[in-house]
């Protein structure tokens, strides 16, 4: 198919909070490459930062200018919410008070709390018509649920908070497991919270197109030192580092998006966090993990998957975990 020119086309506005941070920087250059929305389509990318960072924001686009990228048709840089959401077809939601070591996410909820519904606002009120949300910034699931409450124009179906960081390591773990690349691991999808109780499932991924347990032949890895790994694997990454995962994260963000924009895969479902409607037994308006079967111009839970007893627990342990989340934050949501 012939490719179209960038030049005659209108620019999407792609809107990121917290672009000074490390997650910022390793994303930026890959959406304004065009990794994000394609090779055919123009950027404006809408920066938010906190003032105090604004100076090395515009140090980030003086970079950005200096790449010369043919897609990026020009940058705004804010320490706005307003500002930064104004006509953004795309809501980047990464800037969080970062999790430090000895943190709960109590802690984290407090702390990003107003933030989330002031975003939420301001989203509802500036952002384009065909604005879709992914929220990076931890807890996410429950600030996803926060941004959401405070924009109820916004349609349900166009809230989505990342959990493809998990799928992505997840699947890693199995490959290295199996001993193939990594891109033979399908449909490993993250059921739950972002968090420690999450529930990667493995019985359900395919290797080679093979139900992962047949080819991986250790049902006790997989029950347990798989899924503990998975689920501490970023406390793990800021013990080793002092830092959260930044370079993964931000490619975990390309990915999510991706899936929504482009489509998944014959067959293949990503992971994503929605907003529930009731789906698997999950009580409607969580903003909990599913597996998701995207088309592009639309997506769905991926239905008729089958769990035993032991992968029930731990869903419905998440499950619970979001429950008690959105009853601590039930102050900061405005009744809709």
């Amino acid at each position: 198919m012939e490719s179209r020119d960038p030049r005659a086309l209108r620019p999407v506005h792609v809107a990121v909070t917290g672009a000074a941070g490390q997650v910022g920087y390793a994303l930026l250059y890959r959406i304004a490459s065009g990794q994000l929305l394609g090779p055919d389509t123009p950027i404006v990318l809408r920066l938010m930062d906190i003032e105090p960072v604004l100076p090395a924001l515009r140090g980030v686009a003086m970079e950005l200018d200096d790449c010369a990228f043919p897609l990026l048709s020009d940058v705004v840089l804010t320490s706005s919410f307003d500002e930064v959401f104004d006509g953004a077809s795309w809501a980047l939601l990464v800037g969080a008070i970062p999790r430090k070591q000895g943190m709960e996410r109590g802690d984290l909820l407090a702390v990003n709390g107003a933030s989330f519904t002031e975003q939420g606002r301001a989203i509802g009120a500036h952002a384009a018509t065909d604005v879709r949300v992914l929220v990076v910034g931890n807890p996410c699931n429950t600030n996803c649920l926060i941004a959401r409450a405070s924009a109820p124009d916004v349609p349900d179906d166009r809230w989505f908070a990342m959990t493809r960081l998990d799928e992505n390591r997840a699947k890693a773990q199995l490959a290295q497991k199996a001993g193939v690349p990594v891109a033979r691991v399908s449909n490993l999808a993250i059921w739950g919270n972002h968090s420690a109780t999450q529930y990667p499932d493995a019985f359900n991924a395919r290797i080679d197109g093979k139900p992962a347990p047949e080819v991986i032949g250790d049902d006790a890895w997989l029950r347990g030192d798989f899924i503990t790994a998975i689920q501490g694997r970023g406390a793990a990454i800021i013990a080793a580092r002092g830092l959260s995962s930044a370079g993964s994260a931000a490619n975990a963000i390309i990915d999510s998006v991706h899936a929504i924009h482009e489509g998944t895969a014959p067959g293949d479902f990503t992971s994503l966090a929605v907003v529930s409607h009731g789906e698997y037994g999950v009580p409607a308006e969580l903003v909990f993990g599913y597996p998701v079967v995207s088309e592009g111009t639309g997506w769905r839970v991926a239905e008729g998957i089958e769990h035993d007893a032991a992968a029930q627990a731990r869903i419905q342990a998440s499950t619970e975990e979001l429950v008690a989340e959105r009853e601590q934050v039930k102050a900061l949501m405005p009744a809709h």
